[in-house]
Order: C-alpha cells, then sequence, then structure tokens
C-alpha cells in the first residue's frame, strides 16, 4: 500500500515529472505544473509515496479570481495504480481540508468522480468561466452571493 499523501519534497520533482507523463500519456500536464511553478502560482503540491517513488499527485494553484480561491489541477495516479481508490482517497482528503478550514477549491474535470470526492456545483450563481461551466466544480466554497467570475493562472492559457 502507498504511504500517507504528504507535501511534495524538494527533489521529486523529476519523479512528479515522470508520473504526469506516465498518467496522462503526454506532456502537457508535466508543462502545466513547471509553468504553475515558474509563474509563482503554485499554492501547493501533495504526492502519493511507495518505496521512495511517488505513484500519485496533485496541485493547487492560486486563482487570479475570485481572491484567495484555489485550482486543482492536474490529479494524477500512475497508470499501474489506477482503479484502485488511491485518486478518490486523495481528493476526498483535500475536500476535508477545504471545508474544515474554509478554503474555495475549483476543479475543472469528470464531474461524476470529483462529485463523487465532495466536490458539488455552486447552483443560482451566475458562473462566469474561460472553460466548461457542466465541468466545472467546487469544495470548501460555502454560501456565494453575487456572480462568480473564475479567472485561471496564466499557465493555464498556455495549453492548447
Amino acid at each position: 500500500m502507498p504511504e500517507f499523501v504528504r507535501e511534495m519534497r524538494r527533489g521529486e520533482e523529476a519523479a512528479v515529472d515522470a508520473l504526469l507523463r506516465r498518467a496522462f500519456g503526454g506532456a502537457d500536464e508535466a508543462r502545466l505544473v513547471e509553468a504553475l511553478r515558474k509563474s509563482g502560482a503554485m499554492a501547493g503540491e501533495m504526492v502519493l509515496p511507495f518505496e521512495g517513488g511517488v505513484v500519485g499527485y496533485y496541485a493547487l494553484s492560486a486563482m487570479k479570481g475570485p481572491k484567495g480561491w484555489l485550482c486543482l489541477a492536474p490529479v494524477a495516479i500512475d497508470p499501474d495504480w489506477q482503479g484502485r481508490g488511491h485518486g478518490r482517497r486523495m481528493v476526498k482528503q483535500l475536500v476535508a481540508w477545504a471545508e474544515a478550514v474554509g478554503s474555495s477549491v475549483c476543479v475543472l474535470g469528470d464531474v461524476d468522480f470529483y462529485k463523487s470526492c465532495g466536490f458539488s456545483t455552486i447552483d443560482g450563481v451566475d458562473l462566469t468561466t474561460p472553460y466548461d461551466a457542466d465541468h466545472t466544480l467546487f469544495a470548501g466554497v460555502g454560501a456565494v452571493k453575487g456572480p462568480v467570475a473564475l479567472e485561471y493562472p496564466k499557465a493555464f492559457g498556455a495549453l492548447g
């Protein structure tokens, strides 16, 4: 079994890069993470370690708007470890943290997966996003008043 989810440590960047390339079958997510780090938008990186390696990962970056909100992306589990609930466990822990500390986190992705982890939609709010609003979910948001305009870090715009 993998160990507990923990903050990424200095020196694990290459392992995370390899994991992202393997999990997504390409370099886009690895380039996104590198761009988030270089731009200073990275708010946190968590890994799921196993026997000196990394089998799971997620990144939180600071949204440009709303101020104080975070974006979850990417989330990755090594293909050899997928289907065992490790990704769901990692994301559920993040949701519990967001709710406990009142940190608003948005994610763009598979609605069924993220809902099963505790993310939800924001009903009755005028949501503006550069991405698919039907696949945008939230955790730790609480009561939202007025319109919500999501502004992602510049690194997301560089994705093709």
